[in-house]
């Protein structure tokens, strides 16, 4: 279980990474409404997702930036890339990120570009595999980085010297 992290203490830029159109049809006609996937982060390490709906797109978009200052993951961030390499999953969605030299670039996909240059890694390369769907790419994606570890915390967790586990 991680820690809740204070996203008001937080600078946070905010990106809109999809929105969807349902309708609902009913006797009168249909009724359309509006889902929007949103990404919040500082682009220093913390990230959030959240998901708004509403009537219009403007509401939906506050409720998704609101649901992800909610939902903000830690993520640890080796100089411009992430510690090692990691697969995040949701659903059928399937993201691959892998460290990379510095002046790489963000080499990712839609969804999770846009989490990853909200996290503030400069220099990592991905794969989606599976579903395409933005929501569940995404959700992936902060999987992953969940996932992700410094050898610090690996070395305090075993009990030895950083020097002992990375040989």
């Amino acid at each position: 279980m991680q820690k809740r992290i204070d996203a008001s203490a937080l600078d946070l830029k905010e990106r809109l990474v999809s929105i969807n159109r349902v309708a609902k049809v009913v006797k009168g006609g249909r009724n359309f409404r509006f889902s929007a996937l949103m990404v919040v982060g500082d682009e220093n390490g913390h990230v959030g997702v959240g998901m708004g709906k509403a009537a219009e797109i403007p509401e939906a978009v506050r409720k998704g930036v609101e649901d992800a200052k909610r939902h903000m993951v830690e993520v640890p961030i080796v100089g411009t890339s992430i510690p090692h390499a990691v697969e995040g999953r949701f659903g059928k969605g399937h993201v691959r990120m892998l460290p990379a030299e510095e002046g790489t670039g963000v080499i990712a996909g839609g969804p999770a570009r846009a989490v990853l240059e909200m996290v503030g890694v400069k220099d990592i390369r991905t794969k989606s595999f599976g579903s395409n769907n933005p929501a569940n790419c995404v959700k992936a994606t902060i999987d992953g980085l969940t996932q992700l570890r410094t050898a610090e915390e690996i070395a305090k967790l075993r009990g030895k010297t950083v020097e002992d586990i990375l040989g």
